[in-house]
């Protein structure tokens, strides 16, 4: 016997819940894609998308996942043997420079101290160490879903300045926007990068790159530029569908004009504190549960915990097993470990449309797996999440 059925709670980093909203704004026959609504609600996506990411520049989109959204970033303002620099704090931001190196790109990573943000004075000592300026960019992830680690981007920007380096500072966020506070013109962001499928509860399939001036100064000399992500037509189309290069990603459009809506009534701020209190629920159970051999945080710092995502190590606690109970007994799935937690964590994915009761839910039915494993826990983690919200509401 199983108590899975019913609808199941899928509480991994991404892709999140959808919305019933966005599923049934996406349930529409196919329209007219050279003029009429379509064309409406494409423009206010793209201005609407500003404001998330708090900016005045362009935003530039991709029928991709997040990935797609990285080589456009890269193809749009790098050339072959420029350098970038990559800020090691787990798996996404060293995968964003693999990328760029199959592209002729040299791509040094600056070795982060897991479980740990990236440093800053490191960084500001290798900038003020490369006086001829052959660091292109600096690659920095705002929030690694692999280790749950949140960057401090505004000190990255001031480290810069204070080495006097003219890079373009490249921030992935595609795990934290619409989750955690961004600013990408106050804080000097020359690239920021996002997708769908996290934070603005939409299917996988769209990926955004905002672009400063300076950024946009750079496109000009770029050599790395491809017909289909080049920057060129979408910045000036002659016809709607070359913003796209090609058919608009038409149900995408509908879903995220529906998702931005529901942002927009909640409130940006209001949005980015609702993340803020619920990952501090996730977060009391965890350190409820922790204690030797059993459960314990990965990132030790609580100012670098993510309001996105948290993995959890698991000690002696089979992670496999715990995350199967839950999964096929329970109809909790979770996020696996990736690359070097594979076997040794889980993650609790805790972005887009997210509430108590499934954040309750969620804890109630870890915590009930813990019980059937026999697994050391040091004390109630519901008890520890609900007393955060409780203070909340």
């Amino acid at each position: 016997m199983s108590l899975s059925h019913g609808r199941p709670m899928v509480s991994i980093p991404g892709p999140s819940v959808i919305p019933d909203r966005v599923l049934s704004a996406m349930h529409r026959p196919m329209p007219n894609i050279y003029e009429g609504e379509l064309i409406d609600v494409s423009f206010s996506v793209q201005d609407d998308l500003k404001k998330i990411a708090r900016t005045e520049q362009p935003v530039f989109i991709s029928v991709s996942n997040g990935h797609g959204a990285w080589e456009m970033a890269i193809s749009n303002t790098l050339s072959r043997g420029d350098k970038v620099l990559v800020l090691e704090s787990g798996t996404f931001a060293v995968g964003w420079g693999e990328m760029a190196a199959v592209s002729g790109v040299k791509a040094e990573v600056l070795p982060g101290a897991d479980p740990e943000a990236v440093s800053v004075e490191g960084l500001e000592e290798r900038l003020k160490a490369d006086i001829g300026h052959e660091i292109s960019a600096i690659m920095v992830v705002q929030v690694d879903t692999a280790t749950s680690v949140r960057n401090d981007i505004p000190a990255i920007r001031a480290a810069m300045d204070a080495a006097n380096h003219p890079a373009l500072l490249m921030v992935d966020c595609i795990a934290s926007l619409g989750c955690e506070p961004y600013e990408h013109d106050e804080w000097g962001v020359d690239i920021t990068v996002a997708a769908t499928q996290k934070g603005l509860m939409v299917p996988p399939g769209l990926g955004f790159v905002f672009a400063s001036e300076k950024a946009l100064h750079a496109h000009a000399s770029a050599d790395l530029r491809t017909g289909y992500f080049d920057w060129e037509p979408r910045a000036n189309p002659g016809q709607h569908y070359q913003i796209y290069c090609g058919t608009p990603p038409i149900q995408h459009l509908w879903a995220m004009r529906e998702a931005l809506d529901m942002l927009f009534e909640e409130g940006i701020d209001n949005v980015w504190k609702r993340h803020e209190i619920l990952a501090s629920a996730v977060r009391a159970a965890v350190e409820a549960w922790s204690c030797p051999n059993g459960l314990s945080f990965n990132i030790a710092d609580p100012r670098s915990r993510s309001n996105s995502v948290t993995t959890v190590l698991t000690g002696d606690v089979d992670a496999s097993e715990l995350r199967r109970v839950a999964e096929t007994e329970a109809g909790l799935t979770l996020g696996i470990g990736l690359d070097e937690f594979v076997s040794r964590a889980f993650r609790i994915g805790h972005m887009g449309h997210l509430n108590p009761p499934m954040v309750l839910g969620t804890i109630g039915t870890i915590e009930a797996v813990l019980t059937k494993m026999k697994a050391p826990v040091g004390g109630s983690g519901s008890a520890a999440a609900a007393a955060v919200i409780s203070s909340a509401l």
